[in-house]
């Protein structure tokens, strides 16, 4: 539904992430289980003609596996408990053993273990607590053809965080619904993962995770159809890490419906977009555009208009099965520097699978 969920209900699991207040909406015993297969199809070429360096390749890494598994249990009519496992994202390049461009090779996950209560105020007011427990993963790998194999990086660093979310929910008679929910920055440091200087000593690297706050709003205007909207604001200028390699802050916004033709079946639609948070452009500097050479060929977090398409289905009264399907329409991005360039591609696939049950 195109990534909705701060200001409606879309489900017990997914609301553990998106607002916690949510979880009021629900009853008795919710469990879910499930993950996403995701397909990036990245490519990358860069321009040097002082060094003779003009190529492209397309990236090795293609595929990607982000679980999720999450419980969401009524403890009585004011109270509601969830935890939740969420894979926020897993990807990463492979460009090794290419002789037109950096010897990059990345690998970056994140996950976030989510404990969580929601207090039902009144019939239309719940509000939410959760703490976001993290865990990260980072392998950054950068070198020249020239470059001894033992200065590219200094192996998969593992590093954990913590922050907080906080979330109230309105819902007026199951026909108008609102949210709005905040993020705390989650800071990590990632151990010895990167020799920039190529003295022989790897660097730590600190990579906040940064706040949100999203509001949204939805209506349901028929008993089997629900449309909603969310409007999300990421910090990544002010983040550590992110603001060093120049990201800007993006505002996201979220587009989904479900119609239901039976009780058991429901079919769902989706539009997604956010402007890139690498902008490329005009380099002032040297040094600027390294920066984009590293962040274009390693971390192009650049697309920008997804469309997502997916059904639910009722087995029986305690067990159900989601799927979805996103697209990631091709986004390119390009540096430049004098004659120089720097230029990023990135489109991606993904289909998801959860299990549900309910007592």
């Amino acid at each position: 539904m195109g990534g909705i969920g701060a200001g409606m209900p879309v489900g017990p699991t997914d609301t553990i992430f998106r607002n916690p207040a949510w979880m009021s909406y629900y009853k008795g015993f919710n469990m879910s289980f499930g993950g996403i297969l995701f397909f990036p199809e990245i490519k990358a070429r860069l321009r040097v003609p002082l060094l003779s360096i003009d190529g492209s390749d397309t990236s090795k890494s293609k595929v990607f596996v982000v679980p999720e598994v999450g419980i969401v249990h009524q403890i009585n009519d004011k109270i509601t408990f969830g935890i939740g496992a969420f894979g926020v994202f897993g990807m990463g390049v492979d460009y090794r053993n290419n002789i037109h461009l950096p010897n990059i090779h990345t690998t970056f996950q994140f996950m976030r273990v989510i404990p969580t209560l929601a207090y039902k105020v009144n019939d239309a007011i719940s509000v939410s607590g959760a703490l976001h427990l993290a865990y990260g993963s980072l392998d950054v790998g950068a070198t020249t053809p020239t470059t001894p194999p033992q200065n590219a990086g200094g192996g998969q660093s593992q590093t954990h965080g913590i922050g907080a979310q906080l979330g109230i929910a309105y819902n007026l008679g199951d026909f108008v619904y609102a949210g709005l929910t905040y993020q705390s920055p989650v800071n990590m440091t990632y151990k010895r993962v990167f020799d920039s200087d190529l003295n022989g000593q790897f660097e730590d690297f600190k990579l906040t995770q940064p706040q949100e706050l999203a509001f949204g709003v939805g209506v349901k205007p028929m008993d089997n159809l629900k449309v909603g909207m969310d409007i999300r604001w990421i910090n990544w200028k002010n983040a550590k890490g992110y603001k060093d390699l120049q990201w800007k802050d993006q505002w996201v916004i979220a587009l989904g419906g479900e119609f239901k033709p039976t009780q058991k079946l429901a079919l769902r639609a989706g539009y997604n977009f956010g402007r890139s948070p690498i902008r490329g452009g005009v380099k002032n500097t040297a040094g600027d555009f390294l920066i984009a050479v590293f962040y274009l060929i390693g971390a192009p977090a650049i697309t920008e208009h997804h469309i997502t398409l997916g059904l639910g289905y009722e087995f029986t009264k305690n067990f159900g099965i989601d799927l979805a399907y996103e697209h990631a329409f091709n986004k390119k991005v390009r540096a430049t520097y004098i004659t120089n360039f720097v230029e990023a591609q990135n489109a991606q696939n993904a289909i998801s699978i959860g299990l549900n049950w309910k007592f």
